[in-house]
C-alpha cells in the first residue's frame, strides 16, 4: 500500500481504482482545519471536482502515471479553494502612481463615507420613507439638498453611473430626435463605450458639427432645425487636442439655446469640486457650479472620480427636467440603493468645506500629499526594505504620478518611489508575487525595477508595504536554497 506521502508510479487502470472517496478527503481536509471557515457544501463540491478532474486525467493516459495519495489531493483541494476565495474582492495597496485607478475601484473612500456604509449595511434606513409623515419617501432626497447647494442647481438625482445618467438623460428628453455634439466631443468613455452608441441605445438621433480640432458657435446654429431637442456639451476628460482649436464655450451654447429654445446639457464627466483648489488642481476641470452658472439646463458628473465617493452618475439642474427624469420607467433599471447614497451622503457634507475635503477625502488628499512627506516616508522604507534577506539593491528614485481614471490625463504630479531588485529574482516574478501576496501590492516595473509609488500608499499601509516585500523575497530566497 503506498503511504500518505509517498509517490511512485502506476498504470493508469490501477490507479483508478485507488482514487478515495469525496467524503475521505473531505474528512482530512476537515481534520487538518483548513477549511474551517468554508461552508461544507461549497468543500464538498470542489472536493468533487478535483476528484473528476483527476480521474479523467487518468483515464486519458495512454502509460504509466504519477500516483496522487490522498494527502496530495487534499492539498490540491485546499489550493483550489483558496483560489477561489481569493477571487472575492479584497483590500490591495495601490503602489501603481495613479490615484484614480479604474482598475482598483477608482476612488478610495474617505473615513466618513466608510462610516456611514457600516452603520446602514447591516441594518434598516428610510430609503423610500418619510420619518416625519410616515408615508412613502423620494429615493435619493438625502443628497438632493447638498448636490443643489455645492452646484446651485434648483434640484439633482442620482442613478448607478454617469453613462446611466447620459442614457437616461436621452431617452426621456431626445428619444426620436436630433441631438447636436461637436465632432471633436464623440468621446469613447472606456471599455468601447461609445457616445455614438449610447445616443443610438437611447433612440435620440446624432447630429454632428464642425470638425475633430475646431467647432464654431454658428455651427451648432445652422445644425438646429424642428426635429433638434437638445445640444449636448461633453468634456473631453480622457484625452485633450492640442494646438490649431476652439470649442464653443457652455455659456455661449446656453445663450444659444435659449434663443432658439433648445435645451442644452453638460456632461463634464469628473465631478470636480471646490476642493480642487486646495489640492492644487483648480481651474482644469470644469465644475457642475460653473456650468450651472453659465446656463446649462443639465449637468452629469461621475461621483467616483475627482467628487472621491463610491461609483454614480449625479444629474443636477432645473427642477422641471429632474422630476421627468425621476418618472421615466427606465429610471428604475438604474437607481441606486442604500450603501450608494450613504457614502454618496457623507462624502458631499465634505464637500461642505473644502478645507475639510481636500484632507479627508483620499483622491484630493493624495494629490495635494507634499513631496517633503513622500520624500521623509521614502527614506524610512529604503532603510528598513534594504535589511531584508533578498534584497539586492532598494533606492528612492524620483517618479511621475498621474490622477487616471478619465481625469485630467495630461496631468502629472511629482512623486517619489521606492525602488526594488531582488538578488535572484526578476523584476517581472517580484511584481508577480508582490501582486498575489498578503496584502497584495499593485506596484509598476521600470529600469529593470519593482516601483513601489507611494503618492498612492497611504501611510498607515507602510508597515504592510514592507511585509508584503520581505515575504516575496524571502519565499523565493527559501525555495532557492531548497532546490
Amino acid at each position: 500500500m503506498v503511504s500518505d506521502h509517498s509517490r511512485s508510479t502506476r498504470a493508469a487502470g490501477a490507479e483508478r481504482r485507488g482514487i478515495p472517496a469525496v467524503g475521505d478527503v473531505v474528512g482530512r481536509l476537515e481534520a487538518s482545519g483548513r477549511v474551517d471557515s468554508l461552508p461544507r457544501p461549497i468543500v464538498v463540491e470542489v472536493t468533487r471536482a478535483v476528484l473528476d478532474e483527476y480521474r479523467s486525467s487518468l483515464t486519458a493516459a495512454s502509460g504509466p502515471v504519477d500516483v496522487l495519495t490522498g494527502e496530495d489531493l487534499a492539498d490540491q483541494v485546499a489550493l483550489r479553494l483558496e483560489q477561489e476565495q481569493r477571487s472575492l474582492l479584497f483590500p490591495v495597496i495601490n503602489a501603481t502612481g495613479i490615484i484614480i485607478h479604474t482598475g482598483l475601484g477608482r476612488a478610495p473612500l474617505a473615513d466618513a463615507a466608510v462610516s456611514a456604509l457600516r452603520d446602514v449595511a447591516g441594518a434598516y434606513a428610510p430609503l423610500e420613507l418619510d420619518t416625519s409623515t410616515g408615508g412613502r419617501g423620494r429615493r435619493g432626497e438625502i443628497v438632493r439638498g447638498p448636490l443643489c447647494r455645492l452646484t446651485g442647481a434648483e434640484s439633482a438625482m442620482v442613478v448607478n453611473n454617469n453613462a446611466a445618467a447620459l442614457l437616461l438623460v436621452l431617452w426621456t428628453l431626445a428619444k426620436g430626435a436630433t441631438v447636436i455634439v461637436s465632432r471633436g466631443e464623440l468621446i469613447e468613455i472606456g471599455g468601447s463605450f461609445r457616445l455614438p452608441e449610447i445616443m443610438e441605445a437611447s433612440g435620440a438621433m446624432l447630429r454632428e458639427v464642425g470638425t475633430t480640432n475646431r467647432t464654431r458657435l454658428d455651427d451648432y446654429e445652422r445644425a438646429i432645425d424642428d426635429t433638434t431637442a437638445l445640444l449636448l456639451k461633453v468634456h473631453t476628460s480622457n484625452y485633450r487636442i492640442e494646438g490649431f482649436t476652439h470649442e464653443v464655450s457652455i455659456r455661449e451654447l446656453a445663450d444659444l439655446g435659449r434663443r432658439r429654445s433648445v435645451k442644452v446639457i453638460h456632461d463634464i464627466g469628473s465631478g470636480a469640486m471646490a476642493g480642487l483648489d486646495r489640492a492644487g488642481l483648480g481651474g482644469e476641470e470644469p465644475t457642475a457650479s460653473a456650468s450651472i452658472e453659465a446656463g446649462a439646463d443639465l449637468v452629469m458628473f461621475s461621483g467616483d472620480k475627482l467628487l472621491g465617493g463610491p461609483q454614480a452618475g449625479i444629474i443636477v439642474g432645473r427642477t422641471a427636467l429632474i422630476d421627468e427624469l425621476q418618472q421615466q420607467p427606465l429610471m428604475r433599471a438604474v437607481r441606486v440603493d442604500k450603501l450608494t447614497l450613504a457614502a454618496l451622503a457623507a462624502t458631499l457634507q465634505l464637500h461642505m468645506d473644502p478645507a475639510q475635503a481636500a484632507k479627508s477625502i483620499p483622491v484630493l488628499a493624495m494629490a495635494a500629499a507634499p513631496i517633503e512627506e513622500l520624500q521623509r516616508r521614502g527614506q524610512k522604507l529604503i532603510m528598513r526594505m534594504g535589511a531584508l534577506d533578498g534584497i539586492r539593491e532598494v533606492d528612492l528614485v524620483e517618479s511621475t504620478a498621474y490622477l487616471g481614471g478619465g481625469t485630467l490625463p495630461a496631468r502629472a504630479v511629482a512623486s517619489r518611489a521606492v525602488a526594488v531588485r531582488a538578488s535572484s529574482m526578476s523584476e517581472v516574478e517580484l511584481a508577480r508575487r508582490l501582486r498575489t501576496g498578503t496584502p497584495a501590492v499593485i506596484p509598476r516595473t521600470k529600469d529593470a525595477a519593482v516601483w513601489l509609488d507611494l503618492r498612492t500608499v497611504f501611510e498607515s499601509q507602510d508597515d504592510d508595504l514592507v511585509e508584503a516585500v520581505r515575504c516575496a523575497v524571502t519565499v523565493h530566497a527559501e525555495t532557492g536554497k531548497s532546490a
